[in-house]
């Protein structure tokens, strides 16, 4: 059996398969190196029943999530799974690498995300490249659900905010500036947080508030993340995952036809063709 995982820093989606079929699929709370030490991300895998039942059954285990980038990171999450799954070969790689798989599969090009976070690559057709562009959720991730939050939020608390718009979040949030305040700055996981707005914002997207914001955050995407690395690879495809990408695709093209950049497949999330490329190496 091989439990194939997707983790952004939202949600971590599950699956697992035995002879090229599904057994089982779920989503648990993301589990992010950064955000997240041993014992709690121990105490998330005990919790859940699917895991707990099949975790004796499982000889590999491919792990792709956001933080999972640099070396040390990927010992962390390695070492957890391991002491979980203690029958299992365990591969860790970031989300990058997990889109990238799942839009080119062995083949080369740009991958964008644009979901809870951003981020940008080339991936070789093995690898992604390393770069600089990977700051986290307070010095980057321009465009994605928690930038978009941080905005909301602002204009929310600095009244700046459309009054019928407003309306609809008061409604919606018992939110006073206390509250937000204390889950930005004192609560555990302030990022949770901020992309959990992530609902509203689609359903209220032809509001010419949210519908600004998100042009503006997709213009900081680019300019940020794949303008630089078009000059370096001209010639590569683009293609994205992402919540953001999937919910706001029209605008995300459009956008890029600014900047002559042709886009190619958007997905939603990376976890179903992530499974058929490794059931397919199995």
């Amino acid at each position: 059996m091989i439990a194939v995982v997707f983790s952004g820093s939202r949600f971590a989606d599950w699956r697992l398969a035995e002879k090229g079929k599904i057994i089982t699929g779920f989503r648990t709370m993301g589990i992010n190196p950064y955000l997240h030490d041993e014992r709690f991300i121990l105490q998330l895998l005990n919790k859940n029943n699917s895991l707990i039942n099949y975790a004796e059954r499982i000889r590999r285990i491919y792990f792709f999530g956001a933080g999972s980038s640099s070396r040390d990171r990927k010992e962390k999450i390695a070492l957890v799974l391991s002491r979980f799954f203690r029958n299992a070969k365990v591969q860790v790689d970031s989300d990058a690498k997990a889109s990238a798989i799942s839009t080119f599969g062995d083949g080369k090009g740009l991958i964008g995300i644009l979901g809870s976070g951003a981020n940008a690559a080339y991936f070789t057709g093995r690898r992604t490249l390393d770069n600089e562009y990977g700051l986290g959720y307070i010095l980057a991730d321009e465009g994605s659900a928690n930038w978009i939050g941080r905005i909301l939020l602002k204009s929310f608390l600095n009244e700046t905010i459309p009054a019928d718009l407003r309306e609809k979040f008061v409604a919606r949030y018992p939110l006073d500036r206390k509250i937000i305040l204390d889950k930005v700055y004192h609560q555990v996981n302030p990022a949770l947080f901020l992309t959990s707005f992530a609902d509203f914002v689609l359903e209220n997207r032809r509001h010419r508030f949210i519908k600004k914001t998100i042009y503006r955050g997709f213009k900081l995407y680019f300019e940020t993340y794949l303008v630089p690395l078009k000059k370096q690879y001209p010639n590569a495809m683009v293609n994205f995952t992402g919540s953001v990408a999937a919910g706001y695709e029209e605008w995300l093209r459009e956008v890029a036809d600014r900047y002559d950049i042709q886009i190619g497949t958007v997905i939603k999330e990376p976890i179903h063709n992530l499974l058929k490329y490794y059931l397919n190496k199995n």
